[in-house]
């Protein structure tokens, strides 16, 4: 499948959504939205809105501790990832984030890791992906502290207060500019692969494994586990 991505970066910043239109509205599905920007249904507004609608969340339900933010390989995700952390910086979120691209259960991993060390600041996730939607699309999921896929509660309020925002045309986002967010103190790389990858003999025989002489070839297909499965192997 060939994709225009110029047309797609180009349509994620200039092309405004209509928030009266259900089509182009926010709409969460299994823990996150999806859309495309050629569309008008995954958008710059639409990031600034959820991740605004993210923020506050996680001040009415008390959760203090880091945000882990990972990413995927389809092209609208680096866009996307840019818009949530200049909103999730000017809110004092404390961020953290890898250099490349984050499988799921990583994401997942590491918010549990966190929380089970840290009780009284619990720590969550945002995984920019539109999982096994075609190329053009883009995806922006909630995990909360319990390291999973938001439930329909979670959902609905972030879905309903980042519609509200996106109505009022983003006049209660708070936001800082890219180059400036990434520079703040609350604004960190993470090692997500080194923990992941040392606490698979947790759930996993890997003595077993290596010892059976299997010979396996992983093809990550371009996907998000590009740059984990030759640690894994090793």
């Amino acid at each position: 499948m060939l994709t225009d991505i110029r047309s797609l970066s180009d349509s994620y910043y200039n092309l405004r959504p209509d928030p009266e239109n259900p089509a182009e509205k926010i709409s969460f599905g299994t823990s996150g939205h999806r859309g495309t920007s050629t569309d008008r249904s995954f958008n710059e507004a639409h990031i600034l809105a959820v991740s605004q609608a993210v923020c506050e969340y996680r001040v009415a339900a008390g959760i203090r501790g880091p945000l882990f933010v990972g990413k995927d390989t389809h092209a609208l995700s680096d866009a996307a990832f840019r818009t949530a952390v200049e909103v999730l910086a000017a809110n004092d979120v404390e961020v953290r984030y890898e250099d490349g691209y984050t499988p799921t259960p990583v994401v997942s991993h590491a918010i549990l890791l966190h929380n089970r060390s840290d009780s009284e600041a619990l720590a969550d996730g945002i995984i920019i992906t539109p999982s096994h939607n075609p190329p053009e699309y883009g995806g922006f999921k909630y995990n909360p502290p319990s390291g999973g896929p938001a439930g329909a509660v979670v959902t609905s309020a972030i879905e309903a207060r980042a519609n509200e925002i996106l109505s009022l045309g983003n006049a209660d986002v708070k936001r800082r500019p890219f180059p400036t967010a990434m520079k703040l103190p609350n604004v960190r790389a993470f090692d997500f692969l080194r923990p992941y990858v040392d606490t698979l003999g947790e759930v996993l025989d890997m003595e077993a494994i290596s010892k059976a002489g299997l010979r396996i070839g992983a093809d990550p297909m371009g996907g998000a586990g590009v740059g984990y499965w030759g640690p894994i192997a090793d």
